[in-house]
């Protein structure tokens, strides 16, 4: 298995993968460290769908547009879960609050989900295994992903994960330094913050010219915010909404 240091500190997005099976054992370690996730209140306000079949994978290809959904051994979906509790309460007879409504709610569920993914990154990079996180799968066509993975009311896709045998060792993407990111007692000053973002976006940008593989011109900020105008067309609400989770603020 790989040290912490190569988990935590070498971890790259893995997009091309080896026709190579992950083993049983390998797969029950991953699935046991999604279950031992901690979660809100140890609510667990999240459930997973691993997808092997390749048929499925390919439909889901072809709504998400990225090979590595189809290539992988194993194409994660992470969901937030409120269906469960549901479940429980219809059957002891409890009031169910509709706590998935509420902006609150919805965040405990996001960040359940996204703690389970983060647990299954860890745990498959530990075993030699590539990933890649590929939130295309929340807002591609959210609403015929869950009909193919059969998703009930309460539920929501919150991120797809790719893991496999890597068939490539990408250059090791620059990170924001250590000062923009973890700030001790207080938040840092904007004129001591905006230099070092300058740098970074500059470093960024050294790194997309000059990396193995196919090199872009792009920046950090430009590049980032530009993602960000067109993300920002593709409304989920309508989405949420089929599933019983209705967050829109008034």
């Amino acid at each position: 298995m790989k040290t912490l240091d190569e988990v935590l500190l070498g971890r790259r997005s893995v997009r091309r993968y080896q026709r190579q099976p992950i083993e049983q054992e390998k797969l029950d370690y991953i699935y046991e460290a999604i279950r031992a996730t901690p979660t809100s209140y140890n609510g667990q306000q999240f459930s997973v769908i691993a997808v092997t079949d390749p048929e499925i994978k390919l439909r889901l290809y072809d709504i998400i547009g990225q090979k590595q959904v189809k290539t992988s051994a194993v194409f994660f979906l992470f969901c937030l879960d409120f269906h469960q509790l549901e479940l429980a309460a219809k059957a002891k007879g409890v009031e169910f609050p509709d706590f998935q409504n509420s902006l609150n709610g919805y965040t405990v569920g996001v960040v359940d989900a996204t703690l389970a993914m983060h647990s299954a990154i860890v745990a498959a990079e530990s075993l030699g295994l590539g990933t890649c996180c590929i939130g295309y799968a929340r807002t591609a066509d959210p609403a015929l992903t869950s009909e193919i993975l059969g998703l009930p009311e309460k539920t929501a896709i919150i991120c797809g994960l790719s893991v496999g045998y890597p068939a490539e060792e990408p250059d090791l993407k620059p990170k924001r330094p250590t000062q923009c990111v973890v700030f001790e007692n207080r938040y840092g000053s904007d004129d001591a913050l905006t230099p070092v973002l300058l740098d970074y976006d500059r470093e960024v940008s050294e790194y997309n010219r000059e990396r193995a593989g196919d090199k872009t011109a792009n920046d950090w900020a430009s590049h980032i915010l530009d993602y960000h105008r067109i993300e920002k067309q593709k409304a989920i609400e309508k989405y949420m909404k089929q599933q019983q989770i209705d967050i829109t603020l008034k």
